[in-house]
């Protein structure tokens, strides 16, 4: 409605104005109510599974992208590769090639270290990569 009534006015002197801000004002009314209603109906009560959670956190590929200081890029590369093309988790690729111990991806990817990014680890040389 609010298309078609600045259409239909000048530019100058909209004498469809008083239509578009109705229109404005009916829409904004009910994208108001939606919200409440996907917040009552939907949003509200909403948990989050833990242990999904962690499974999509630790099982997604992505997680190369963290392991790169500590792994170095070549064998990210070769991680990722791997996990694409098998299906396996980075962890068990990570474990598999001896690029860390388990105690060192243990620490690497616990939740705390996760989420600081101040987190301070051996991490791999230029030369060492």
């Amino acid at each position: 409605a609010i298309t078609f009534a600045a259409e239909a006015g000048q530019l100058q002197l909209n004498v469809m104005e008083p239509v578009i801000g109705h229109a404005m004002f009916a829409s904004i009314s009910i994208m108001a109510n939606a919200c409440v209603n996907l917040r009552d109906f939907c949003v509200d009560g909403i948990t989050a599974n833990p242990e999904n959670c962690a499974a999509y956190v630790f099982n997604s590929i992505g997680l190369v992208t963290y392991l790169n200081p500590f792994i170095g890029h070549h064998y990210g590369h070769i991680v990722g590769k791997i996990c694409a093309e098998t299906g396996q988790g980075v962890r068990e690729v990570v474990l598999e090639r001896g690029l860390l111990t388990e105690a060192q991806l243990d620490d690497i990817l616990s939740v705390e270290n996760l989420m600081n990014p101040q987190y301070k680890a051996r991490r791999v040389t230029e030369e060492e990569a």
